[in-house]
């Protein structure tokens, strides 16, 4: 069907097109003396050479739509043709592949055994073999030119950096002691994540083997499963969850290195429960089944797919995926370097654009117009950062694991830059995560509610969002500043249903854009500001808690009754860093709750307004 509408839709457009013998006949026909525009005869027998123009450009355009016309039917045929080929090869039953060392089954058994496996998996996430969105549109000259763009700022960044260092310093300074710092403890780093990955390795398959294995000869099968999950809950909390974290803040390791540990945390854990939660119900399913005698080892896993499980780029549990028959490894080197380029970007865009800023702008007092312009002006670092995370670790980082493990559903994001709502863009942003998060929180949690409290899912969902993104800076920068958090839970969550769905067209891929723009900007203003206030400014409180109730308190009673007093204000803002002032507003009532008598101390502490207390006015020195 979509060769037949090429096929036709090309005949029309060449049929349609004039041809050099009917131009040159136009001509002819004028020289006896015709004119076919308006039948007039001219003296000289010839067409005027304006209207000859005139044809030949109403020609030209109806040929322009023709092809508008075409491509377009063209585009529509072939998403048409990939949804439904999708659908097809979804539909499509793998062939049965016998276990190696179970019995033989027989023929009831084997369609019981793929009913069950159908359960738990015919409804989930569904792979198959499908590229990456950028390796197709590379394909195309003018969206490979937007990439060339990219690699001739880079150059430009480097040749700034280079002739500024030759100036300053009379020789070329090629030290990246940025990136040194950053991937410090590197060793540690690698040792921290080769005892995550065993033990990642051998729990979760060994406690769910033995469940599986004895769930049914128990005979408190109930007694059995609260047991081995509250050990797999158990080694989430405390081998996953508190050990990493506490050998990152116990060694004060340096941003990068945190990102890589506290980032394979998160990962290994959604891994983890997602390889129980697939498996779990298969389990349970056969054990429902009084009359079946099918063997339960067909149902446990192979340690082979749970390894390759621990490397594929997904969060989603399945015994097979699709794969490709070769691996491609000029293809992979391509992506790893590609890498490498974006962190040598990401390098010259925070040399360069951030650090050079922000560090002058730490050591001045509080103003609002220099907060304004902070934001604006980390709006371009704040994109560049967002569009090198994207592109490395969605696209490179991603497509090179896949390419090496052979792993053919590439579809790791979908085309986010064409969202006209922040609904859309949650969805199509970040794939692999939304699959884990929509499978596994929102439906499950519909699932126990018997699908009541959609918008309780919904909120779960950011608010599980909000809160593990935020976990991650926090313990990465070594500060608490809930930007982010602020930013999911109040903004993402009111574009969440503003710009929805419903909202079509340009004007709403605009706004969605700006709103991006400024976001980031925001975010990365307000953590660069936090990040060296922190090495200018530290805190001297002994008492942490003590601390944070006067800073609650003091901005809120400053915000709420002095803000019309000039003088008061100038003092307290010369004494409070803008950050407590503005975390003070997120979480004063969190903080009544539950910090009582601190916040009393506090209050007690105050003094009028026209004779502050020293001792809440000492701030940073």
């Amino acid at each position: 069907m979509l060769g037949m509408t090429v096929s036709c839709a090309a005949a029309a457009l060449y049929r349609s097109l004039p041809t050099i013998s009917d131009l040159d006949g136009m001509g002819g026909e004028s020289s006896n003396g015709e004119n076919p525009c308006n039948g007039e005869i001219h003296s000289n027998g010839k067409m005027e050479v304006e209207r000859l123009i005139s044809k030949k450009l109403q020609l030209k355009r109806k040929a322009e739509h023709l092809k508008f016309d075409l491509m377009r039917q063209f585009d529509s045929q072939v998403l048409e043709f990939m949804d439904s080929l999708i659908e097809e090869s979804a539909s499509l039953e793998p062939a049965p592949v016998p276990a190696v060392f179970s019995p033989p089954l027989s023929d009831k058994e084997r369609s019981k055994l793929r009913h069950l496996q159908g359960s738990s998996q015919g409804q989930g996430k569904q792979f198959v073999f499908r590229r990456s969105l950028l390796d197709e549109l590379f394909e195309v000259n003018h969206i490979r030119t937007i990439y060339h763009m990219f690699i001739a700022l880079l150059i430009l960044f480097i040749l700034s950096t280079l002739v500024v260092d030759f100036i300053d310093e009379g020789r070329l300074v090629l030290d990246f002691d940025l990136l040194v710092y950053v991937f410090g403890q590197f060793p540690l780093v690698v040792i921290t994540w080769i005892c995550m990955f065993l033990s990642v390795l051998v729990v979760p398959y060994s406690l769910f083997h033995t469940w599986a294995s004895h769930y049914h000869e128990s005979r408190h099968g109930t007694l059995w499963s609260l047991l081995l999950g509250a050990l797999f809950l158990l080694y989430q909390g405390l081998g996953l969850g508190f050990l990493p974290t506490f050998v990152v803040v116990k060694n004060s390791f340096p941003p990068a290195s945190c990102f890589i540990i506290i980032l394979e945390q998160v990962r290994l854990m959604m891994k983890a429960h997602s390889y129980i939660r697939e498996n779990v119900p298969k389990v349970l399913a056969l054990a429902k089944d009084k009359s079946s005698s099918s063997p339960v080892s067909p149902l446990i896993p192979q340690l082979s797919h749970y390894i390759y499980f621990l490397f594929a780029p997904t969060l989603i549990y399945r015994d097979k995926y699709p794969r490709n028959p070769i691996i491609r490894w000029s293809y992979v080197a391509s992506k790893l370097l590609q890498v490498l380029g974006c962190l040598f970007y990401a390098y010259y865009v925070f040399v360069r654009l951030c650090i050079p800023q922000f560090r002058s702008i730490s050591q001045q007092l509080f103003d609002l117009r220099a907060m304004v312009l902070c934001v604006f002006n980390s709006i371009l670092p704040g994109v560049l950062v967002l569009f090198l995370a994207f592109f490395a670790f969605l696209h490179c980082w991603l497509n090179a694991f896949a390419e090496m493990l052979r792993f053919a559903d590439r579809m790791f994001y979908k085309d986010w830059w064409n969202s006209t709502s922040f609904a859309n863009y949650y969805r199509t942003w970040n794939v692999v995560v939304h699959d884990w998060l929509y499978y596994y929180v929102y439906c499950d949690f519909l699932w126990m509610s018997k699908k009541r409290f959609r918008a309780a899912g919904m909120l779960l969902v950011f608010t599980m969002s909000a809160v593990v993104h935020e976990y991650i800076l926090a313990i990465c920068f070594g500060f608490f500043y809930p930007v982010l958090f602020c930013l999911f839970m109040c903004f993402g969550m009111m574009f969440n249903f503003i710009l929805h769905d419903r909202r079509k067209g340009p004007i709403w891929n605009v706004i969605m854009w700006t709103a991006l723009f400024l976001g980031q900007g925001v975010i990365i203003c307000l953590y660069s500001q936090e990040w060296y206030a922190q090495r200018y400014c530290p805190l001297q409180e002994v008492y942490a808690t003590a601390h944070l109730g006067k800073t609650f308190i003091l901005g809120s009673y400053f915000i709420a009754f002095q803000i019309k007093e000039s003088k008061y204000f100038k003092r307290l803002r010369c004494n409070l860093r803008f950050n407590q002032v503005f975390t003070c507003h997120v979480f004063f009532v969190l903080f009544l709750a539950l910090f009582p008598r601190a916040a009393e101390a506090a209050f007690l502490e105050l003094s009028p307004p026209d004779q502050p207390s020293s001792r809440l006015l000492r701030g940073c020195n």
